[in-house]
C-alpha cells in the first residue's frame, strides 16, 4: 500500500464516519499520517507513491480507528494551534477553538503594549489564552488559575515550551486569590446546559465535562463569576467573559446587576455575540 493509498482509504472512512466534506477528511488524514509517521505533511505529497512498512501501517491504522469513533485530532496528535501557536492538549483540557482568539483579541485591546497590566485568566485550561496574552503583552503580569492539577500541568508545560512568564494558582475560581485585585479579567467558563444534547455530540464527548456544563440552564458559573469579579478587580477595571451563543442578553444583564459599567456584547467571525464584558467605574 502506497502513500497515497493510505490516505484515500482513510479519508473515505473518516467522510463516512464524520460525515465530514472530502476535502476536511483528507486533511484529518494527513494530519493522522504525519503524527504516525513522524513526517511533515510536504513529505507526504513527496513521498506519494512511497511503500510505508508495515509497523508505519499499523501506527497509522491504530490512530484512525480511534478517530472513526469519534476521538478529537487535537486528543490523538496531543496539540492544537492557538492564535498562531501550537499548545499541547490532552482530555484533561479543552480543545483550544478559533471562537476564543475573539477573546484574546478584546483582552489585547484593553492591555496598553507599554504598560504593565495585571491580567487574571479564570479556568486556564491549556493555558492558551493567559499564555498568548503574555507572549503577545511582555510587559503584563498575567496570572493564570484553574482547580484542576492535570489541566495545570498541561498549561505550565505550554508556558514553559513557548518561554511565558506566566502565575499559575490551583483555585477554584477566585477562592485562593485572597485580597489581589487585577486591572483585566478574562476566563471561558462553562456555559452549556446540563442536558444539552450536544455534549453528547462530536468531540466534545470526550472533553471534560466539568469544563464544560453549568447548571440547568449552563449559566451557574457566569453567574457567580460576574457576581464576584468586582471584589477582584481595580476602580475601572474590566471583566470579559466568553459565552453561548444565545446566552449574550442573559450574560449582559448579569454584568449591569452585578455594578459593570455599559456592559455590552462583541460577534465573533460567524456572526454570533461570543464574548460579552463591561467595565467598573473609575
Amino acid at each position: 500500500m502506497s502513500v497515497t493509498a493510505w490516505l484515500d482509504a482513510a479519508t473515505a472512512r473518516i467522510a463516512a464516519a464524520q460525515g465530514l466534506e472530502k476535502r476536511e477528511a483528507r486533511l484529518e488524514a494527513r494530519v493522522l499520517a504525519a503524527f504516525a509517521w513522524g513526517v511533515t505533511p510536504a513529505w507526504l505529497i513527496a513521498h506519494d507513491r512511497d511503500t510505508p512498512t508495515d509497523a508505519q501501517i499499523a501506527a497509522a491504522d491504530a490512530l484512525l480507528t480511534r478517530r472513526l469513533a469519534g476521538e478529537p485530532i487535537a486528543y490523538l496528535v496531543g496539540a492544537r494551534e492557538f492564535y498562531g501557536r501550537p499548545f499541547e492538549v490532552s482530555p484533561a483540557v479543552l480543545i483550544p477553538r478559533p471562537d476564543t482568539e475573539l477573546l484574546v483579541e478584546l483582552a489585547l485591546a484593553h492591555m496598553p503594549p507599554g504598560q504593565a497590566v495585571e491580567v487574571l485568566d479564570l479556568g486556564t485550561g491549556s493555558g492558551c489564552i493567559a499564555i498568548t496574552l503574555a507572549l503577545e503583552r511582555p510587559l503584563a503580569q498575567v496570572t493564570a488559575l484553574d482547580r484542576s492539577p492535570a489541566a495545570l500541568a498541561v498549561a505550565r508545560r505550554n508556558a514553559a515550551r513557548l518561554d511565558a512568564e506566566v502565575e499559575f494558582l490551583s483555585s477554584d475560581w477566585f477562592a485562593a486569590l485572597g485580597g489581589r485585585h487585577f486591572d483585566l479579567i478574562v476566563g471561558n467558563p462553562p456555559y452549556i446546559a446540563a442536558g444539552d444534547p450536544h455534549l453528547n455530540r462530536g468531540d466534545i464527548r470526550f472533553e471534560p465535562l466539568t469544563a464544560l456544563a453549568a447548571g440547568r440552564d449552563g449559566l451557574d458559573d457566569l453567574r457567580r463569576l460576574t457576581a464576584t469579579a468586582c471584589a477582584h478587580l481595580k476602580p475601572g477595571g474590566a471583566l470579559l467573559l466568553e459565552h453561548g451563543y444565545d446566552q449574550a442578553d442573559a450574560v449582559q444583564a448579569l454584568l449591569r446587576a452585578s455594578g459593570f459599567h455599559s456592559p455590552r456584547s462583541w460577534t465573533d467571525l460567524s456572526g454570533v455575540r461570543r464574548v460579552s464584558g463591561g467595565h467598573l467605574s473609575e
